[in-house]
């Protein structure tokens, strides 16, 4: 069948038949690269997309091209154009300073040309602080991007004490989980899902397979008019309690992820929620934690309280802009703060993650970090997002992973992913000091992850989970 030739060759379960890579550098390249392929879109991993906005500050940017299934393609030599939108520059790799173009739009380029499939260049901030969009295209592949913020030049960076990190004490469980949240809306389109062509539940059906988590988030008003589901309210409260006690009857854990919003929170959008949205920020705080605690009470009063808790998703630039913005540090932390106080008013023993979308950023995943302990921001678990289209190479991922490690002393979870499935957990698993807790694969439920044909039946895909549960969870 043509899905499983296609994992197959990927090397998700690798059997051989696919032509490596040139290079051997890579630790993954057998499994991340390869020497020719169609190439399906652009790869751009900004390695900070937080700066200091001084006129100086940089980060490096690189580029390649990937196939369909997130392959960077090395032989590639495709031409490309660099466009950026608000205060910053690019400069090659070497400091000089490249030429210019402007396409028949009027709009100004870097031009730049992959050289055995790789570019590299660096992005230096202006002295405005602003958002900026770096954004490469090559031809009719679907193009890079990232949204670098740069900050006030008067930024005061913190570093941690040594008493500011003492080892995570809770106890944390290994995890192989999925982020399901769609499931009610899938299942009201009447969808049904099947293995040997029988119906089957999908939370079971998960569980069958060596999943032992279910990760599920919640909006506050998303019935908005500019809410994630207006008028039918999808991961709202009623929603929530709703699967969370499907979860449980399972007998799998659950991991909550707030939003903190209306509409979906990521490091380019933390809308506050409307019924919110003209609070003064002591009243704001408040609101955070009393939101926490209402939500967290509903669950355990129901007997499906989450055996972990995100106090905000992908939050490497902040929660609540504008008063929240990374920029505001002070007001940031004080923000998680409240959230984490929410937790613990109803039960001390959960484990609250805090969630970064930098799965191979070390530079930025440190400053967050640094920045946020050293204010008091007390937690038990890092989280991590890793898209390869984002967030660099596998080799990336494993460094950044184990840094974070020797630094914090902290468990650290990929908790958000869809490529490389079993390297990510074979990274994850093997960090130092047994501080690798697992990966929850996000909205495995849908036809881009592989574990389903077209018909909604399974692939052989899910014998690759039967494999990683019996590894790693079953010890």
């Amino acid at each position: 069948m043509k899905i499983q030739s296609a994992l197959l060759c990927s090397g998700i379960l690798l059997l051989g038949g696919c032509k490596p890579p040139v290079s051997g550098q890579s630790e993954f390249a057998a499994i991340s690269q390869v020497e020719t392929g169609k190439a399906f879109s652009v790869m751009l991993t900004a390695y900070s997309t937080t700066l200091i906005a001084n006129g100086t500050d940089q980060t490096r940017l690189r580029i390649a091209v990937i196939d369909s299934l997130s392959r960077e393609i090395t032989s590639a030599s495709d031409s490309l154009r660099v466009f950026i939108a608000g205060d910053g520059t690019v400069i090659n790799s070497d400091g000089t300073t490249p030429v210019m173009k402007q396409d028949t739009g009027g709009r100004v380029y870097t031009p730049c040309k992959l050289e055995k499939g790789i570019c590299n260049l660096i992005f230096v901030a202006g002295k405005k602080p602003d958002k900026v969009k770096v954004e490469v295209k090559s031809g009719k592949l679907w193009p890079g991007s990232h949204e670098i913020h740069t900050l006030p030049a008067g930024f005061t960076m913190m570093k941690p004490r040594s008493d500011q990190l003492p080892a995570t004490v809770k106890p944390i469980d290994r995890m192989i989980g999925a982020d399901i949240s769609f499931l009610p809306q899938i299942e009201a389109r009447g969808t049904k899902f099947k293995e040997n062509r029988q119906e089957i539940d999908a939370i079971g059906l998960m569980k069958e397979h060596g999943f032992n988590y279910i990760r599920l988030r919640i909006f506050v008003n998303p019935e908005k008019e500019k809410g994630y589901a207006p008028k039918e309210g999808y991961c709202d409260l009623n929603h929530t309690l709703a699967m969370a006690k499907r979860v449980k009857e399972s007998g799998m854990k659950l991991l909550l992820d707030f939003h903190y919003s209306d509409y979906w929170a990521d490091p380019q959008q933390q809308f506050k929620p409307q019924s919110w949205s003209s609070l003064d920020f002591k009243t704001l705080q408040d609101s955070v934690k009393q939101y926490t605690v209402r939500v967290l009470s509903a669950l355990k009063l129901q007997g499906t309280p989450p055996d972990m808790v995100q106090t905000g998703n992908e939050i490497n630039h902040g929660i609540l802009w504008p008063d929240g913005h990374i920029s505001n540090p002070d007001n940031l932390a004080a923000l998680l703060k409240s959230g984490v106080e929410g937790v613990t008013a109803v039960d001390p023993r959960i484990p609250v993650m805090m969630h970064l979308a930098l799965g191979g950023q070390n530079q930025e995943a440190v400053f967050w970090l640094d920045n946020m302990i050293a204010r008091g921001v007390k937690f038990d678990i890092i989280g991590i997002s890793y898209y390869p289209r984002w967030h660099g190479t596998l080799d990336d991922l494993k460094s950044n992973l184990t840094d974070l490690c020797k630094r914090y002393h902290k468990p650290i979870n990929v908790v958000e992913y869809s490529d490389f499935k079993k390297q990510v957990h074979d990274i994850v698993f093997n960090l130092p000091d047994n501080l690798g807790k697992g990966a929850c694969i996000w909205e495995p439920l849908h036809g881009w992850s592989g574990l389903f044909d077209r018909e909604n039946n399974t692939t052989p895909l899910f014998e690759l989970y039967d494999s990683l549960g019996t590894r790693y969870l079953k010890l």
